[in-house]
């Protein structure tokens, strides 16, 4: 998967809440600043930003020049494509790794720009999900790998569509409800069988997953494609069916109705027809995120979802906000994070979704995570 032609990686748990605050799309306004408006700047450590940003790095210059990484055409200064980075990525080689060093590189190359002071930060995370290599009693759920006879092609307006060929014509690919029903059975496509649906529905919201085998292995699987339908958020869905409040929408209270409703979890989850296939990814050690949407391992707090359509892949993103902690309250969170991936529902310039890791603390954080504050993008100069 290149940064071209990735479709969505990182599906945030903003899918599921969605309904409880609506998203705005309006068009992107930069704003710029002085890295002495950046509150919490002072106190941040940009040194162990530097391994994060030389791989992104490596992943930008391999690319063609004129790649373009993002945003909306006229409304970015510079860094919407590749070559654009050749200058910062190029001094970033010789930088020390030192918090002094690594401050002066930041405030040489990159350019502070106000996105919103009043975005919207959700989280999201890689979940981990018990599978066997073999159907057996307690593991009946497959999890697919992307079909051959799935499509992704331009049609003859130029416009991508998603579908299959049948009877000489083209038409849209199986959804949720009929692969749940059988359409891809019998074709070996299974790459492990989960416990059940509803967490096949969940790793397919987040993209990618470790899969904890039945003989104590860990597998990493992630995102190969999709099925091309809407995403429609089940959040959404009980709300407008009465079935729960808008303010109640979360991972956790969704977990817990499908639980107390087998008779009609299935019926709620095929209501969102998109569907996602994964493949196997051993390349990347298990202490490291998942790959992105621009090919890089996503890191812990450091990495987020945006809207490519308004801002570039692999910005600098400084986030000031409020995250939740363990003992119920908030913390003032204000730190350094990269644009590495995307999300179904991460539109307008003022929304982006923090990647908190793996495991239960990072669920937890992500299932909570629904904060507002400031956002600022940090666009490289452009060569000398």
């Amino acid at each position: 998967m290149n940064i071209v032609s990735r479709l969505s990686l990182g599906l945030s748990l903003a899918l599921l809440s969605s309904c409880a605050e609506p998203q705005s799309e309006a068009p992107l306004q930069l704003t710029p600043l002085t890295y002495a408006m950046l509150d919490g700047w002072s106190a941040e450590s940009p040194e162990t930003l530097l391994p994060q940003l030389r791989t992104e790095c490596q992943r930008l210059m391999r690319l063609p020049p004129e790649t373009h990484l993002g945003g909306a055409a006229g409304t970015i200064p510079n860094g919407s494509i590749a070559g654009e980075w050749h200058g910062a990525c190029t001094a970033l080689q010789s930088v020390e790794n030192t918090r002094d060093a690594a401050r002066r590189y930041f405030e040489q190359w990159f350019a502070p720009y106000l996105v919103s002071n009043d975005a919207l930060f959700t989280g999201y995370y890689e979940p981990q999900i018990y599978a066997s290599s073999v159907r057996t009693e307690a593991f009946q759920t497959p999890l697919y790998e992307q079909p051959n006879d799935l499509i992704h092609t331009r049609d003859t307006a130029g416009d991508w569509v998603t579908g299959r060929w049948e009877g000489g014509k083209f038409v849209p690919y199986y959804t949720r409800a009929e692969i749940d029903h059988g359409a891809l059975s019998g074709r070996g496509l299974e790459i492990a069988w989960l416990r059940s649906p509803e967490d096949l529905f969940f790793l397919q919201i987040q993209g990618s997953g470790r899969l904890v085998m039945t003989d104590g292995s860990v597998r990493r699987v992630g995102f190969a494609a999709k099925n091309g339908a809407p995403y429609v958020p089940i959040g959404r869905v009980l709300v407008r069916n009465g079935e729960m409040a808008a303010e109640d929408v979360s991972l956790q209270s969704l977990k817990n109705w499908l639980a107390a409703h087998p008779d009609r979890a299935q019926d709620v989850m095929e209501q969102n027809p998109d569907y996602v296939f994964f493949k196997r990814v051993d390349t990347i050690p298990l202490d490291r995120g998942a790959p992105g949407a621009m090919g890089v391992p996503l890191t812990p707090g450091r990495s987020v979802a945006i809207d490519r359509s308004l801002l570039p892949m692999g910005a600098p993103i400084w986030v000031d906000t409020h995250l939740p902690e363990a003992n119920g309250g908030e913390g003032h969170w204000m730190h350094l994070t990269f644009g590495q991936d995307v999300g179904s529902d991460i539109k307008g310039a003022d929304h982006a979704d923090l990647f908190t890791g793996w495991g239960e603390d990072a669920e937890r954080l992500a299932g909570k995570m629904r904060s507002h504050g400031r956002m600022i993008v940090l666009l490289p100069h452009p060569p000398a």
